[in-house]
């Protein structure tokens, strides 16, 4: 499904049922040009630099979505990352480098705002990027009730807060509509109001 030469944004969907990376594929298609992975292999062969989103599968044989995430890092490929996966979450996903998480079923709405939200972040440095993920994380946490109680939840919400105190002025440089079009869903926490 790959597109034609246009400058839309390049979204990689990987998943092992080859009909559902084929639908989330079709979905986006309108909006954007999709590249389609069935293997993580796959995957790895189709990420190159013009990749902007990868949605990635956790549970797939031979190469898992985790693999795949890891070894994108590594070979440095600066795409926004969603898992999109069966798998429910836990604390294992606050030390991975994604920048958001969504549990199957999802539906084309989720699928198009999660791309949207992962493109909006891109226009932030590097920190701030890193303040977004860390609170999609925690909002998944809390979601899948697990939080609170574990040193990793208390490291990722004392960096949440680290980040926030430093990043105030650059976040002050956006509007209130970019900057909370960098989040999907926000917890009613004081450190998500909106900029003043």
């Amino acid at each position: 499904m790959e597109g034609a030469d246009d400058d839309r944004p390049v979204v990689l969907v990987t998943d092992d049922e080859a009909e559902l990376a084929e639908l989330y594929a079709h979905w986006l298609a309108d909006s954007y040009e999709v590249l389609v992975a069935t293997s993580g292999e796959e995957a790895l062969e189709l990420a190159t630099d013009d990749v902007d989103v990868a949605l990635l599968d956790r549970r797939m044989p031979s190469m898992t979505g985790d693999e795949v995430l890891s070894a994108l890092r590594q070979r440095g490929v600066n795409c926004r990352v969603a898992m999109i996966t069966a798998v429910e979450p836990d604390l294992d996903i606050v030390q991975m480098p994604f920048d958001d998480y969504l549990v199957k079923p999802i539906t084309r709405e989720e699928l198009h705002s999660v791309v949207e939200v992962l493109l909006s972040r891109a226009q932030f440095d590097d920190r701030t990027q890193e303040f977004f993920a860390l609170a999609s994380k925690k909002a998944t946490l809390e979601s899948a009730a697990k939080d609170g109680s574990s040193d990793e939840y208390e490291r990722l919400t004392a960096r949440m807060r680290q980040l926030r105190g430093e990043l105030d002025d650059t976040l002050s440089q956006f509007s209130n509509e970019e900057f909370e079009a960098a989040f999907r869903e926000l917890p009613n926490e004081p450190d998500f109001e909106p900029l003043e």
